[in-house]
């Protein structure tokens, strides 16, 4: 037994680092890299890893896109930090909120040469702390000295690699009986991944069979439609509807996952709103900010009901991508039940895009 952390802990520690402004020491095959993300960084720690060389921000191909960056290494650019360019043009690169108002970045130089791993570990990491996908990157020498004599996270990347881009194993952790509007007879079970990720939470209307189809929902956290009452989205509609029918059949699960908007996080998605009303749908927005359509791992559900005991579902829902996730991480689809409810004048755009776009039965 050890008390020294494990990559996983480790990298949720660089998580926090990132969130916080700190520099991360990530090392490769024969080369080492500082990352800070571009969101946090103040002007101190980038004048600081200015000393250190020459200094790139790696942003994803959807954002280069954007600036009109070459992403030479196909799903990333990048592109080095012009000598006089400070804070604000790092932040305007990162953040797309001004580009209408000062759409001219460039002239930008994109690196071509020399491996872009660490640098794509660097934005992966970015994004899972729920901040804009993208960070200033400097070469580095004597990685484990340096990490050890700043009191720097330090991220091997040929070990860490698969724990950075999977999803941590779930456990359950309390259930407890919550009697509820649309049913009396409601359990609250709440399961945490051995990652150090955020929790996840299955409802469970009745006392379904394990042995049958359940009627099932996988519903992602929606602070503004949830809670907020929000028109924009038909989310709060959608989790008050499934619920009712659970609760009018006597048995159901809903799931409902921590992936605010659509995986990217609360504060992402308002960007992404802040973006709307500007003109941009939601997958524009999405791919302005750096980000893909949809950035939710639905794997976690089927992991989740995989552990209560469910092998096949009635799955409520309009997205056939859940169903084909479903399908490929051992859950069954007996039935796809629509639920169409919640559209409003002011969200009517929002869901047109998402049948056209997304390819929702709306």
């Amino acid at each position: 037994m050890t008390l020294h952390p494990t990559l996983p802990e480790r990298l949720n520690r660089a998580r926090a680092d990132l969130r916080m402004g700190l520099p991360v020491v990530l090392t490769g095959q024969g080369h080492a890299v500082l990352a800070a993300a571009a969101e946090t960084v103040d002007a101190d720690r980038l004048a600081a890893m200015r000393a250190l060389g020459d200094v790139a921000l790696a942003i994803t191909d959807r954002r280069a896109e954007t600036l009109k960056a070459r992403p030479y290494d196909g799903d990333l650019a990048r592109v080095l930090i012009p000598p006089d360019a400070g804070l604000t043009w790092v932040r305007a690169m990162a953040d797309p909120k001004d580009d209408l108002r000062a759409p001219m970045k460039g002239p930008l130089r994109t690196l071509r040469e020399g491996p872009a791993d660490l640098h794509r570990a660097a934005i992966q990491l970015a994004k899972s702390a729920q901040l804009l996908p993208a960070a200033v990157v400097v070469s580095v020498d004597h990685a484990v000295t340096l990490a050890a004599d700043l009191g720097l996270t330090l991220i091997p990347l040929a070990d860490a690699a698969a724990d950075l881009f999977r999803t941590g194993a779930l456990h359950p952790v309390v259930s407890a009986r919550l009697p509820m509007v649309a049913s009396e007879a409601g359990r609250v079970h709440i399961f945490r991944p051995d990652d150090g990720g955020v929790e996840h939470y299955a409802i469970e209307i009745g006392q379904p069979p394990r042995d049958a189809p359940v009627l099932a929902r996988l519903h992602s956290a929606c602070f503004t439609g949830d809670v907020l009452g929000s028109l924009k989205c038909d989310c709060g509609p959608q989790l008050h509807a499934a619920l009712a029918t659970m609760g009018a059949e006597g048995a159901g699960v809903l799931l409902y996952l921590n992936q605010e908007g659509r995986g990217i996080g609360l504060a992402n998605k308002m960007r992404a709103y802040a973006l709307q009303d500007q003109g941009f749908d939601t997958v524009e927005a999405n791919h302005r900010l750096g980000f893909e359509d949809d950035e939710r791992d639905f794997r976690i559900g089927a992991a989740i009901l995989r552990r209560m005991g469910f092998g096949s579902v009635r799955l409520m829902t309009n997205n056939p991508a859940k169903i084909a996730m479903m399908e490929g991480n051992g859950v069954t689809v007996t039935e796809r039940v629509p639920l169409k409810v919640g559209k409003t004048s002011q969200n009517a755009g929002y869901l047109a895009t998402k049948a056209r776009k997304s390819g929702h039965l709306l």
